[in-house]
């Protein structure tokens, strides 16, 4: 089952209106997304704790890493450039994390807050390979801005 994006973004609006505190925010998109697509194994946030540091923030699966630097693994790739991560292979992309061997694929997403200042990144795993696309990173993308940033 794919995510229904359409509907998703709508209920996370729903759920999420007037709510300002960044993690209530993450704890109810993980939780949303996660249950969504059966395609996701590890759905959640890295939060900006530190200047080139991510900590593990609200999340849906198994046990996540503890801390990230941003020089290491897909998130801390994510959150260093800025831009959205899609990885078809976690065994071929250079300095990956293995949180999870379940772990084949991933997209990770850097997460703005209104000031546009980066607060955390948005990582969702697979246990199957090649399993996102620039559709999932544009819907994804579409919900977190509006989510974090409005």
């Amino acid at each position: 089952m794919r995510a229904d994006y359409g509907t998703l973004a709508k209920t996370i609006a729903a759920l999420t209106e007037g709510e300002t505190d960044e993690v209530a925010l993450m704890a109810t998109v993980a939780c949303e997304l996660h249950h969504a697509d059966n395609r996701f194994d590890w759905t959640g946030f890295y939060r900006v704790t530190a200047p080139g540091m991510l900590k593990i923030g609200p999340y849906q699966g198994g046990h996540g890493c503890l801390t990230i630097p941003f020089s290491r693994g897909v998130c801390g790739a994510a959150a260093r450039t800025g831009e959205v991560q899609i990885v078809a292979d976690v065994d071929a992309f250079p300095g990956h994390i293995a949180c999870a061997s379940s772990t084949r694929s991933e997209i990770v997403l850097p997460v703005w807050n209104r000031q546009d200042d980066l607060i955390g990144v948005l990582d969702i795993d697979s246990d199957r390979p090649d399993a996102f696309d620039a559709e999932d990173a544009h819907h994804l993308s579409t919900i977190l801005s509006s989510t974090f940033a409005r």
